[in-house]
């Protein structure tokens, strides 16, 4: 059997990666192509539980425990849905990955990334997305959107300082062009349904494979 693609989608908060997401799982399943969503920290119940000890702001945990519990989830999500789904011929679209441990606990968290990178060898094998989708958006309109999204209060990461998510920021950016054979860097400017036909075209190579 055919394997199938890994998409993950990156970005800081307000993005608007989920809706992204869920804009071209559905176009996909219009094109009879099968594809499992799923999400980091998450995607199984292993994962979702180290989720919650990760974000609640009951917890106050430094880089190198956030690095450590984020590659345990990982370890878990990779062995117990992504790699089946990919084996068995299915899509995985991603909210978040590898990455955002790159530029969170990495760039604004000043881990390096020879050491996240190790964590990820030893708990998840070292699997990449064949395709990783970098929305990037004005910050003040990212900023303003995460507001709206969190009104019941943000979770403990996303309720960090501006000068920790403009770290982030940079860090995605400076990974996106150091790998520009993963990363496709898409503006999240405008409506979603012009930042979907940024995605679209963006996929065009994988989608005409399928």
């Amino acid at each position: 059997m055919k394997r199938g693609h890994f998409i993950s989608f990156e970005g800081g908060e307000g993005a608007g990666k989920s809706t992204q997401l869920q804009l071209l799982a559905a176009a996909m399943a219009e094109r009879g192509i099968d594809c499992v969503t799923t999400r980091e920290p998450g995607g199984t119940p292993g994962a979702e539980a180290l989720r919650e000890l990760l974000l609640s702001p009951e917890h106050d945990w430094n880089a190198r425990a956030e690095a450590l519990l984020f590659a345990a989830a990982r370890a878990d999500h990779v062995a117990n849905l992504i790699r089946p789904a990919l084996e068995a011929g299915k899509w995985v679209l991603c909210d978040r990955y590898l990455d955002s441990s790159r530029a969170y606990q990495g760039g604004a968290g000043g881990l390096t990334d020879e050491g996240i990178m190790a964590l990820h060898m030893v708990g998840s094998e070292g699997l990449l997305p064949d395709l990783t989708i970098l929305i990037e958006v004005d910050p003040a309109e990212a900023e303003r959107r995460a507001a709206a999204r969190d009104l019941g209060g943000a979770d403990r990461i996303g309720a960090k300082g501006r000068d920790y998510h403009a770290a982030v920021g940079d860090r995605f950016r400076q990974l996106a062009d150091a790998e520009p054979s993963r990363f496709v860097r898409i503006s999240g400017d405008g409506g979603p349904d012009e930042v979907h036909a940024r995605v679209m075209q963006a996929l065009e190579p994988l989608l005409a494979e399928a």
